[in-house]
């Protein structure tokens, strides 16, 4: 005999009120009769999976796309042409009306009235009697509005809004913006709590994160394919093939699915990256292309080659392999041109560009001493570079460069992070004045020209969250706690980043780079993809929850130090 409980037969009027329920609970003669109920709706209609459309529902529509998990609950009004993206609820009571797009993960409370059409006023005749306008009504992603709103023709809602109950929003709604009152007002960003609740609509607890990897590590194999051209890699489809592309999707891989992608078989692969090594420098050109000039001391300042130490190296080692050949610049340096060239480093305006050449050299010295050749480095290099930061740092940031009165921090900050990444992280020692950082990084954080909304970048968060998390680990917080400087501050923001991350991935397409120049921009792509996925594992780290993940970042963006130097 079967003793499990079995869920209570639900009537249609107890789905229409909760549909929510139906997908788990209904009878198969209650599903066939919903989708009976679908199939007859009026107009231009298509409804997707895992629907529900209440019985008591008016729904007359011109034209009607519902989106895959979404309802339409009881009494609703529905007429026009309504379209929504996946996980959109009309709750009941609700009306919408006129030309409306809702995009995915809209709640609708009930009572609320979407009306996206409207009367002529003109004073000659009667209102009834004057012809009808529309301007549509057009909501974003992941936007919560509360019972007894009213939106009124002609409003754009951004991503992210959330809209309190009884307002009645008259004019377009910028992106993260909580609003309420009749006429709605502005109450304030809702990445900023300053003390206020933050709404529940979105979530980067355990269960959300992992129903993100579940659906990052269902989506791996397809997100490669799109960006396979057939011979190689492209960051997104229609880009040209990159070394760096073929190295983020060996990355993805590993982290998502524990193998290489399929595309190529392992040594194929390790073939491919490997033969780009230049024999006699050691460094590796973009496909097609030839390595920029050395400089006088055999290393390069700048360029592709020069991230392609990490990238490909890091890509290769993921894969069980290595270079081939040391690199020469680095190992055959002495202690004194080394330092001579810290030196040359555009510190006072280019501190990102100097973090960056730091960071390529101290890998260049990683891979160097762990090369089967015994190349390794000339003796009291590596000392010498230690050295040489370690009396360099600003006791006042604990950082190197100065900031711009134009950009802020941006370039200290970033430059950091690449410099750190490089050296004291990879190397496993201890950064100098792990306090002074916080600090200056937490202020960093609070410009808004980097981080107000729609502004935010994989690099910009990243180059804050990496120090955060080196800084909290060197001063007592390695498990998401309060025990570590400024912890709650720190754990305020990056509650506030990974919420907001989370709703960034594209379903079978991954992560968009950002907004702005840098970087490949706002498309998503293999780039994107593989940092964010990293950053969201720092965000989580910082709050004790990554372990949900399901997965650790082991290449360029791994956390603790490398093996084997």
């Amino acid at each position: 005999m079967d003793h499990r409980q079995q869920p209570p037969l639900r009537s249609f009027v107890h789905f229409d009120h909760c549909p929510w329920l139906f997908e788990k609970e209904a009878s198969e003669e209650q599903r066939a009769a919903q989708r009976e109920r679908q199939r007859s709706l009026g107009g231009d209609s298509a409804v997707g999976e895992r629907c529900y459309v209440a019985e008591s529902a008016a729904v007359f529509p011109d034209r009607l796309r519902l989106g895959d998990d979404s309802y339409i609950a009881a009494h609703a009004y529905v007429t026009g042409a309504l379209t929504t993206g996946s996980d959109c609820t009309l709750n009941p009571f609700t009306v919408v009306r006129g030309t409306i797009a809702l995009g995915s993960g809209v709640r609708v409370g009930a009572h609320t009235s979407l009306l996206g059409f409207n009367h002529s006023t003109a004073p000659d005749q009667p209102v009834f009697r004057q012809p009808q306008t529309s301007r549509g009504i057009t909501v974003g992603d992941d936007v919560w509005i509360g019972s007894h709103v009213v939106v009124v023709d002609g409003v754009t809602i951004g991503d992210h809004c959330v809209i309190g109950a009884g307002a009645v929003v008259t004019k377009d709604v910028p992106a993260w913006t909580v609003t309420a009152g009749n006429p709605a007002r502005r109450i304030r960003d809702r990445r900023e709590t300053g003390g206020h609740r933050q709404p529940a609509s979105t979530g980067s607890g355990d269960d959300a994160l992992t129903r993100f990897a579940d659906t990052t590590r269902a989506q791996a194999a397809d997100l490669l394919d799109r960006c396979w051209n057939g011979t190689h890699y492209t960051d997104r489809p229609g880009a040209a093939p990159t070394v760096r592309a073929h190295c983020d999707a060996v990355e993805i891989a590993d982290l998502l699915l524990g193998r290489p992608p399929e595309h190529l078989t392992e040594a194929e692969h390790i073939e491919r990256l490997a033969a780009l090594q230049d024999e006699e420098t050691g460094l590796l050109p973009e496909f097609g292309e030839r390595l920029p000039p050395m400089d006088a001391d055999g290393f390069i300042g700048e360029g592709a080659a020069l991230y392609h130490v990490l990238s490909v190296g890091y890509a290769l080692d993921l894969l069980g392999a290595s270079f081939r050949h040391p690199v020469r610049g680095v190992s055959d340096m002495t202690a004194s041109q080394l330092m001579a060239r810290l030196e040359r480093l555009p510190w006072s305006d280019g501190a990102w560009s100097a973090g960056a050449w730091i960071d390529s050299w101290a890998t260049a010295a990683h891979w160097n001493l762990r090369h089967p050749s015994g190349a390794g480095l000339t003796a009291g290099t590596l000392e010498a570079l230690f050295g040489w930061l370690l009396t360099r740092a600003d006791p006042w940031t604990g950082m190197w460069g100065t900031p711009s009165g134009t950009a802020g921090r941006l370039q200290v900050v970033n430059g950091y992070y690449r410099l750190t990444r490089g050296s004291f992280a990879q190397f496993g020692v201890p950064v100098p004045h792990p306090e002074r950082v916080v600090d200056a990084v937490l202020d960093h954080a609070r410009d808004t020209r980097y981080f107000g909304a729609g502004r935010e970048n994989a690099c910009n968060v990243l180059d804050v969250a990496h120090p955060l998390w080196l800084c909290t680990r060197q001063s007592g917080g390695g498990d998401g706690s309060d025990d570590s400087y400024r912890a709650a501050e720190i754990r305020r923001w990056a509650e506030q980043r990974l919420g907001a991350a989370l709703t960034r991935w594209q379903d079978g397409e991954g992560f968009g780079f950002g907004p702005g120049t840098a970087g490949p921009g706002p498309e998503p792509g293999l780039q994107g993809t593989e940092m964010w996925l990293a950053i969201v594992w720092l965000l989580a780290d910082l709050l004790g929850r990554s372990d949900a993940l399901g997965y650790r970042p082991r290449g360029v963006h791994r956390p603790e130090p490398a093996g084997g130097a």
